[in-house]
């Protein structure tokens, strides 16, 4: 069950299904040392004493706590995601009873694999059942996510929607001049102001972040609106080898 829990003053939304999530029906609000007192930031170890690559977070104060990992955010008083080598800082947004939002930073370091980041492929897992394609230009169907509409791309599970997931598309054979549109295939802007959103994709390996206003109009339940996600090449051209994501 999700519930949505509104700042007021229109700074943050919380969307969340946890249990476990702190009882604030108590007007007021903590301080920014409390939060952090009450609230834990770890990385698991390796066997030889490193940081490994796992980050567990946990807050025992009465707020609703929304965590940015990595860019990746989790809603609820514990999160727990493996990361790839490297720095971060765990970012807790913390709401309080009476609308107070507080903010912590917590730096880490994860400097060895614990737990090896699993593929998770969409498309091209097999090269042969799922070849390499070139999307054409203006083609509002080559890449969209879904089975009886889209070209190549299968629907995407409301777990891969409202779980957020980063998806990773591998291109190749990208030219200087390519931009991609992000939208639905009913042509909706996921952008509050109505705006397209524009990336630009390079060869390699290129992330969209999936949010909750993608999976409001993409996701088939949960309260999504069944439009699926769709990228569409604006200018240039280039090679879709697979796409995937990691967890």
């Amino acid at each position: 069950m999700k519930k949505i829990f509104l700042l007021f003053s229109a700074v943050c939304a919380f969307i969340a299904c946890d249990p476990v999530s702190e009882d604030i029906s108590n007007d007021g609000h903590i301080t920014l040392d409390e939060l952090k007192a009450k609230t834990t930031v770890t990385v698991d170890k390796a066997a030889d004493g490193l940081n490994g690559n796992v980050i567990s977070c946990e807050t025992l104060a009465p707020v609703n706590a929304k965590w940015d990992i990595g860019g990746k955010e989790f809603v609820g008083n514990y999160a727990k995601k493996k990361m790839k080598l490297g720095d971060y800082v765990v970012v807790l947004n913390a709401l309080c009873a009476d609308g107070t939002l507080l903010t912590a930073d917590f730096p880490v370091s994860c400097q060895e694999i614990t737990e090896e980041l699993q593929k998770i492929y969409i498309y091209g897992a097999d090269p042969q059942a799922q070849p390499p394609f070139s999307p054409g230009a203006w083609d509002a169907s080559a890449m969209r996510f879904s089975d009886n509409e889209g070209q190549h791309f299968p629907y995407l599970s409301d777990d891969v929607y409202w779980g957020f997931k980063t998806l990773i598309i591998d291109v190749s054979q990208a030219t200087d001049d390519l931009t991609v549109r992000v939208m639905s295939g009913w042509w909706d802007n996921f952008n509050a102001d109505g705006s397209e959103t524009i990336v630009t994709w390079v060869s390699g390996l290129n992330e969209l972040q999936l949010t909750e206003d993608i999976a409001k109009i993409c996701a088939k339940g949960n309260g999504g609106g069944a439009h699926d996600l769709q990228f569409m090449v604006k200018s240039g051209s280039c090679i879709v080898n697979s796409v995937y994501y990691e967890e």
